[in-house]
């Protein structure tokens, strides 16, 4: 009788810790930001918009990207550029705001100054209905 149960809860536990690795594997990859990271500008890649709407143009439910700020810096940049009217939606340890692209940086979306230490959730956006692939620059370098 025991064998009967254990045999019954062993795939169902075998079946729960195969879902449990799956959604892991599925989270975004955490990239770590320190006062000496190289390449300088490190530059990724993806597809830019989503199905949620939100008031930083649509959205993915997931970050596009997660950054560690390892120590506080006094200057980092982030630029995201695409073919689209990017957005960046940042949610970190200072809070969570949206960067719109505008003229004076050529229609790019970019943010730079001081990045405390911490995590940060950037989701890459789209202010049309379409997604556009995007590239974002982080970078220590004043323009």
């Amino acid at each position: 009788m025991k064998t009967l149960r254990l045999l019954a809860i062993v795939p169902t536990a075998l079946a729960m810790s195969l879902v449990f690795t799956e959604a892991n594997l599925a989270q975004t990859p955490e990239i770590k930001i320190n006062r000496n990271f190289q390449p300088d500008p490190l530059i990724l890649k993806g597809k830019s918009g989503g199905t949620v709407k939100s008031n930083c143009g649509n959205i993915t439910t997931e970050p596009s990207q997660v950054i560690q700020v390892t120590e506080s810096l006094p200057y980092l940049r982030l630029t995201v550029e695409s073919e689209g009217k990017p957005t960046l939606l940042i949610d970190g340890p200072g809070g969570r705001f949206c960067v719109l692209a505008d003229s004076y940086s050529g229609g790019k979306s970019e943010q730079s100054g001081y990045w405390q230490a911490g995590k940060y959730s950037l989701y890459v956006g789209e202010l049309s209905q379409r997604e556009y692939s995007y590239t974002l620059s982080i970078s220590q370098k004043n323009k």
